[in-house]
């Protein structure tokens, strides 16, 4: 089961393969950006160059216009090749995304950030905090934002800044204490009192260099304030974020493929032919075909139904719903081609063991999964009490 019912369109077709030309240079570096923990720069500067990372900026703007079904073709495609690559520019590709969709700024501001853009800027939300655990919980930052001399001055730090070494702004959270709300700022990185702090030391996902984002007395000004919130961030419907389970579909992806190309080369002696022709072998291949092809189709589906103004009105927790059936769905693909492997699969040369660690971190990206089941509950219960 793979992608290829999806794509219906010339343009998803002509970006596809743009994308499979980078395929050598993203696979080639997977490896060694895991084992070193180092962020694989080129490959971004190659999507940069490519003009990826203005594709979901709207075409009034300069951007490519995709829409989210767009996106996750192109993400999952990424994630094939390397997981921590297609995280770390998924999270741009999103935070874009939901900026243009939503409009959250005037005009005139989206058309200055659309030429910093259009000439590079690579973004990124910063809302995670150690004393607040995920901002969907809806604990209160403990970054703060305080106006003075017609100034926004931010102090804080942020946990889970991916793609850090190369970021150019931040979409920062902070407490605003005067308005007893959440805003967000758009926070350029060469600004006074910008730095990174290195405490990225992770099993999974270690490419992404997701260090620590130190705000240290920023001076922002007023019309780089592009939010207030005030409820919950995690409430508002935002389709751009299947930007994380296309992650791990394309992970789960490239572990079937190594699964099977494995079954049908690999011939013990202890048998005729490749353990492909075996009943228990072939359970294993069925059964991950099956999780892919459920994973995608439901993805796919509610990708469509976002990106249609008509459907979308009747989406409820369907983006959650989906984020947790792909990951998870994801997690036990791994684990059937690993058994299916064997102890190979642990081998570090093994990318199976890598596709292991980096398929366990979406289960720690937003948003969580006690609380899609919790929404899923409360939409029920009120759906019967109305």
């Amino acid at each position: 089961m793979s992608k290829e019912l999806f794509i219906a369109t010339d343009l998803q077709r002509e970006w596809l393969d743009k994308i499979s030309n980078l395929e050598q240079q993203i696979r080639s570096s997977a490896e060694q950006t895991d084992r070193l923990a180092s962020f694989p720069k080129e490959n971004i500067q190659s999507l940069v160059e490519l003009g990826y990372t203005a594709l979901t900026l709207p075409k009034e703007y300069g951007g490519g216009g995709i829409t989210v079904t767009d996106m996750i073709l192109m993400q999952e495609t990424i994630a094939s090749y390397d997981g921590a690559t297609a995280l770390s520019i998924g999270w741009h590709q999103g935070a874009v995304g939901d900026l243009y969709t939503s409009k959250l700024w005037e005009k005139s501001k989206l058309e200055r950030f659309a030429k910093e853009i259009l000439n590079g800027a690579l973004v990124n939300r910063a809302a995670s905090e150690a004393q607040t655990g995920s901002p969907t919980r809806g604990g209160r930052p403990q970054t703060t934002a305080v106006k003075k001399d017609g100034y926004w001055i931010i102090n804080g730090q942020k946990t889970f800044t991916s793609m850090s070494p190369v970021l150019t702004h931040s979409l920062v959270s902070a407490w605003v204490e005067e308005q007893e709300a959440i805003g967000f700022f758009l926070i350029d990185h060469t600004r006074e009192g910008v730095s990174i702090k290195e405490t990225w030391n992770m099993i999974g996902m270690r490419g992404t260099e997701s260090h620590d984002l130190v705000l240290k007395e920023v001076k922002v000004s007023e019309e780089d304030f592009v939010e207030l919130s005030k409820g919950l961030r995690g409430e508002k419907l935002n389709g751009w974020l299947l930007h994380i389970p296309a992650c791990y579909l394309g992970i789960a992806q490239a572990a079937r493929d190594y699964a099977v190309k494995f079954a049908v080369e690999y011939s013990p002696n202890s048998i005729q032919g490749t353990i492909s022709e075996l009943p228990n072998v072939q359970s294993h291949i069925g059964h991950i075909d099956l999780e892919l092809m459920k994973s995608r189709h439901f993805l796919y589906s509610v990708a469509q139904a976002y990106d249609d103004p008509v459907r979308r009105e009747l989406i409820k927790q369907e983006l959650g719903a989906a984020k947790h059936v792909v990951t998870n769905a994801a997690i036990r693909i791994v684990d059937q081609a690993m058994r299916l492997v064997g102890a190979k699969s642990l081998e570090l040369s093994n990318p199976l063991q890598r596709y292991y660690r980096d398929v366990r971190a979406g289960l720690h990206n937003p948003p969580m999964d006690d609380m899609v089941i919790s929404k899923l509950a409360r939409t029920a219960i009120e759906g019967m009490n109305k």
